[in-house]
């Protein structure tokens, strides 16, 4: 019977028979393209240096060595260029800017532990006077095209890098408030566009949490959502542990309704609070005054966790930050470290819990 079969359909046969030898041989002779990565829930963490080699280091290979025992899976691997002011069209490394060699390193250092890697080139200012940063970047009618050209250049520079070494999610962009709201056509065309005939994996940008995620445009075109998330908390300079969590109500509906607009995965690639009183008024600011409060970052974590875990829509987050040295942070840092504080605590003890399970994104 089998025989009889086997003749009847030996054109079938044939044809499963040639189309997988032309596979295989393709693969042998051509390189097979790495299947795209899943979206999938994201244990992150922002790892930055504005040093040339330091990514090269000893110290940076024994620190990302000791980011894995905290049950972080995913790292995102910063890496800055600049321009000289908000009105102009260039866009360049400096010195600060890490080598390509040392950005290379860190994601082989992260993939052989076990992680996976976000790259996410930022772009700065060099002239900062007058408080100017980058989500205020804006050109001359006539000047938009050079700077798209330049900031194209930039982004293909490391979706190169991202390709070559199998870089799980690339991220196009940081806080470029004025110029992700407007320019529709040129980010789809000009940038989006180019980056995905390069790079293969996952996409996301990281929006300011200031009403730029509403206004971005093209959330279409990425996998996930991204949202820098320092949503303002409380006005009180040592708020509970429950004002915190009370702090986040308004913010998470906000979030959860502009999410069922778009049906995308909701990540925050960048959050992180400082280890001193009023951290949780202005999140997103480096407080060097006032006497370190270790207690209060490790609460702003507990109350991002308690939270966001179980969200349905939410897919990660990336804490600011980890450093390059195992004795950053410690108990006497007033900074965004969570190195050597309790707030370290917080992140393993959620890290190391199973990864929540994740559906169908709930449609609005």
């Amino acid at each position: 019977m089998f025989k009889k079969i086997l003749k009847n359909n030996q054109w079938l046969v044939l044809s499963v028979i040639a189309v997988f030898f032309a596979g295989g041989m393709a693969c042998v002779f051509g390189g097979c393209a790495p299947a795209k990565p899943k979206i999938e829930w994201q244990k992150g963490m922002c790892y930055a240096t504005w040093t040339k080699e330091k990514y090269s280091s000893p110290e940076a290979d024994e620190s990302l060595a000791e980011l894995a025992k905290t049950g972080t899976k995913w790292v995102a691997v910063m890496t800055t260029w600049y321009q000289e002011a908000c009105h102009t069209t260039r866009i360049f490394p400096t010195e600060k800017t890490p080598s390509d060699a040392s950005v290379i390193h860190a994601i082989e250092k992260i993939h052989s532990l076990g992680m996976k890697v976000m790259l996410k080139p930022h772009l700065d200012l060099i002239d900062t006077a007058g408080g100017s940063w980058r989500g205020e970047i804006a050109c001359a009618p006539d000047d938009w095209n050079k700077w798209f050209e330049s900031y194209r250049d930039f982004m293909l520079h490391y979706a190169v890098i991202a390709k070559e070494h199998n870089v799980e999610l690339f991220c196009i962009g940081t806080e470029l408030t004025s110029v992700a709201t407007i320019k529709e056509d040129m980010w789809k065309n000009k940038i989006i566009a180019p980056v995905k005939d390069v790079y293969k994996g996952l996409l996301t940008y990281a929006a300011n949490w200031n009403e730029e995620f509403m206004q971005v445009k093209f959330w279409d075109l990425l996998d996930y959502v991204g949202i820098d998330a320092y949503f303002p908390l409380s006005e009180n300079d040592r708020p509970t542990l429950d004002e915190l969590k009370k702090g986040w109500e308004n913010w998470v509906k906000e979030v959860e309704d502009f999410q069922k607009k778009v049906n995308k995965p909701i990540i925050f690639p960048e959050l992180g609070y400082c280890s001193v009183k009023g951290t949780a008024r202005t999140p997103w600011e480096e407080i060097g005054r006032g006497e370190p409060d270790l207690e209060l970052q490790a609460d702003c974590y507990r109350a991002f966790f308690e939270t966001f875990w179980d969200k349905k829509w939410f897919y990660g987050i990336y804490w600011w930050k980890w450093g390059t040295d195992v004795r950053f942070g410690g108990p006497s840092n007033k900074g965004f470290s969570i190195q050597n504080k309790p707030a370290v605590d917080v992140v393993a003890e959620w890290y190391k819990k199973p990864t929540p399970a994740r559906g169908a994104l709930p449609k609005g």
